[in-house]
């Protein structure tokens, strides 16, 4: 883009705030040099860029910049054999941790979040944790050499602290000497050219030998190196270079390791400098509270209430227009202070700000295009150093648009045909605007020319726009109105402000009678307008108290069905925990009847323990969710009756069987070992006979056993060890599944606790085991596992 036409449109002030916002001088380099881009792809790119830093900014509140500086000189002086000081080193490391730590924040975000672009960039960062780790071995955060970078620094400097602390303490056991005393302007040491020295008095210079390093700026004190820590003060000085060569080699072994990675470290510095300019941008957004426009290429472009964004939010009145659609050119008249010149700027800058990867300021569901270029003549082009007139500058400006404007290109002008002869001015206004026309650009021009608004009238695919005045208030309202062609209004204003009525009754007369008919046209226009503008907006508020009570109504329905669903789940939580503090104690009955029946050898049957427990269980209410219920239950489906030969489930039991033989409303069924009578309703159909499969007489084959022969629920292995305990529970699960039981109980006892670990490290590998818990309340507790079969 025309550098001119930058600054014209302002876009170079929105740089300077994107510019500032910028973390690391990184950004700010590229936020400076920002250039609008002429093709869809890279500005969809941009864009997203901007999008994806803008969701990091809302969910986190930016991104980790912190360290992160611009070492690309010391890289590049790095690369051809420079040594790099200090802080440079630091810099270098304190970078290479920034880079690091954005891109684990990024990455990790982006499992939870997607932003793939931005995830994309931090992916390519490199790590080099070892070269910078190796510097800050050797450097600390005040930008110094420590001591432990080497061996031999470190054998040097403490040489160097041990002796200088016997310089010290020699010059203090002669500043203590009271004879001494006395030659000394202050008592203290001090150090010049890097030797130890002290203050004495100009009269006493002699009574101390040595080398003399300083005087006062009066000449009485003179700053003497004493004789006795010459040789002293020599080895200090001996050490100290060999401190600064040992520090050299240091620095040296770090700028080669820099050195190694410079072209790795030199990419990362790109990669940082888009990421910070990415953020850059959302805060941009933020700051001026943009959305995301959509883009095309094929000229469209839609405003939905557009700001300025460098007037501020309380001031500025915001533009909705359309262009590219059904007309590719807009003509807006109207007088002077209208806004029609803020309005033409704040379309190009959008534009231009859209091309870029900027958000715009305005509403969502803006759409932009991109064009391959934008042209602009706008405001004074006096030029006195060209001795240019306002209208000649207005033309050169215009000739260069018109020689390089293409199809694809968006051009404004602002008050095309001004500063020479109005009737001149407006024929030539017409003709170049049916130039630019007739050529397909997108065309915003802005005029004062009557004449103009009668030719966008008649041409086909320009419009007509104005900019509001308030006839009242004498002041303009600098809202853009599409469609309607701008009054001059000077008549009204000047009756307002007191002009003599004879006065303006003679200059309507010296207006044409076709002039006259256009303002009645326009009037007419504009009172239509308002009309249908007070009933929009009634119908816009009808609508907006409809929206109000239909969501008054959602949430009165939501929180009825919330609160029903909590009163239902309440009184049925209610139910479950009376029926439950029934269940335990019909268990802690259950379980002392087990009890005396193995020790009183009762006549009480185990299955009549099980159907009493069942009946209990079906006592327990069925928790149902709110909004299911019968209603939503599916129709029993139809089965066949039972035959002779089918599987079955005895309801009363809970057990499997095989029906035997079939007697009127009784069956007789075979469980495991065990064959009685149930009635047929207390079956239920699990797997059906074949057709021609007759039914066969089940033989009860009698199995040997070698414990007691009635089968057990129960198996008690207190006193037993693991591996005994194992022997007898194998035996005692497998005739519990001859029996057909369901669940059964090991009774262990609490003890250690090692006994009931071996027994469940058992169970959970048993073919017969379908789960297993410890016992309830009533069961035996953890003396107790229960365990449920196949």
């Amino acid at each position: 883009m025309d550098a001119k036409l930058l600054k014209t449109l302002e876009f170079t002030k929105i740089l300077n705030t994107l510019e500032g916002l910028a973390e690391t001088s990184l950004g700010k380099r590229r936020a400076a040099a920002l250039q609008p881009h002429s093709d869809l792809e890279e500005v969809k790119r941009r864009l997203q860029a901007t999008d994806e830093a803008f969701k990091v900014d809302r969910l986190k509140g930016g991104a980790p910049f912190g360290g992160i500086r611009d070492v690309e000189p010391g890289l590049r002086r790095s690369k051809i054999g420079g040594m790099l000081n200090p802080a440079e080193l630091l810099d270098i490391a304190n970078t290479m941790y920034g880079a690091r730590r954005l891109k684990r924040f990024l990455l990790v975000l982006h499992e939870d979040e997607p932003i793939p672009l931005l995830a994309a960039l931090a992916e390519g960062l490199n790590e080099e944790r070892q070269t910078e780790e190796r510097i800050k071995a050797c450097i600390d955060d005040n930008g110094m050499v420590v001591d432990q970078a080497s061996p031999e620094l470190g054998r040097i400097r403490q040489e160097l602290r041990t002796g200088e602390a016997r310089v010290r303490e020699r010059l203090e056991q002669m500043i203590r000497n009271p004879s001494t005393q006395k030659m000394l302007q202050d008592n203290l040491i001090t150090i010049r050219n890097d030797r130890y020295v002290i203050p004495v008095k100009q009269e006493y210079r002699s009574h101390f030998g040595g080398m003399i390093h300083d005087q006062s700026t009066s000449g009485a004190t003179l700053f003497i190196e004493p004789e006795v820590i010459v040789q002293m003060n020599n080895r200090l000085r001996e050490l100290k270079l060999k401190e600064e060569t040992e520090i050299e080699k240091i620095l040296r072994e770090l700028t080669a390791l820099v050195a190694e990675i410079a072209d790795f470290l030199l990419s990362d510095l790109d990669i940082l400098g888009e990421l910070d300019f990415a953020f850059a941008k959302a805060g941009l957004a933020r700051e001026w509270k943009g959305t995301l426009p959509m883009m095309n290429d094929r000229g469209f472009l839609k405003l939905k209430k557009g700001r300025h964004p460098l007037i501020p939010r309380d001031k500025v009145v915001p533009l909705d227009v359309e262009l590219g659609n059904s007309f590719s050119s807009i003509i807006v008249t109207g007088p002077n202070t209208g806004g029609k010149t803020v309005s033409l700027k704040t379309i190009g800058l959008l534009s231009l700000m859209a091309m870029s990867g900027l958000f715009v300021p305005a509403e969502e569901g803006s759409q932009l295009c991109v064009f391959d270029s934008i042209y602009a003549d706008i405001g004074d082009e006096q030029s006195i150093e060209q001795n240019l007139s306002t209208f000649s500058s207005h033309m050169t400006n215009i000739i260069r648009i018109l020689r390089n404007m293409t199809p694809k290109s968006l051009v404004l002008l602002d008050e095309v045909g001004a500063g020479t002869d109005p009737a001149e001015g407006s024929a030539l206004a017409i003709a170049i605007l049916e130039h630019i026309h007739a050529k397909g650009c997108r065309m915003v021009a802005t005029t004062h020319y009557s004449e103009l608004k009668a030719y966008a009238y008649e041409r086909s695919g320009v419009i007509n726009a104005s900019m509001e005045f308030d006839v009242n208030t004498l002041s303009p309202t600098y809202r853009l109105l599409v469609g309607v062609p701008g009054r001059s209004n000077a008549f009204a204003i000047a009756e307002r402000l007191g002009l003599a009525k004879p006065i303006i009754e003679h200059a309507r007369g010296q207006v044409t009678e076709e002039d006259q008919r256009v303002e009645t046209m326009i009037a007419t226009l504009e009172e239509n307008r308002l009309t249908a503008e007070a009933e929009r907006q009634s119908a816009e508020q009808l609508h907006r108290e409809v929206e109000a009570l239909k969501r008054q109504l959602d949430d009165q329905q939501r929180r009825f069905e919330e609160q029903r669903g909590r009163l239902l789940a309440k009184a049925e939580q209610e139910a479950a925990d009376a029926v439950a503090k029934a269940r335990r104690e019909a268990d802690a009955i259950v379980a002392d009847l087990r009890r005396m029946a193995l020790e009183e050898r009762s006549s009480i049957k185990e299955h009549q323990l099980i159907d009493a427990k069942r009946r209990l269980d079906e006592a327990a209410p069925k928790l149902r969710k709110p909004g299911t219920g019968a209603s939503r239950q599916l129709p029993p489906k139809k089965e066949r009756a039972i035959r002779a030969g089918d599987e079955v489930r005895v309801g009363s039991l809970g057990q499997k069987g095989h029906v035997v033989d079939l007697a009127g409303t009784e069956a007789t069924v075979q469980l495991g070992i065990l064959k009685m009578k149930v009635p047929v309703s207390d079956l239920e159909l699990l797997k059906s006979a074949p057709e021609n499969q007759k039914p066969q007489q089940q033989v009860v084959t009698g199995v040997k056993r070698s414990r007691d022969e009635n089968a057990r629920t129960e198996l008690d292995l207190r006193g037993s060890n693991i591996e005994e305990a194992i022997i007898e529970i194998d035996r005692f699960l497998d005739e519990s599944f001859l029996a057909n039981f369901s669940q059964v109980y090991l009774i262990h006892g609490k003890g250690t606790g090692a006994l009931r670990t071996g027994v469940q490290d058992f169970l959970r590998r048993h073919k017969h085991v379908k789960s297993y818990r410890i016992g309830n309340y009533g069961e035996g507790g953890t003396g107790v596992t229960v365990v449920e079969l196949k």
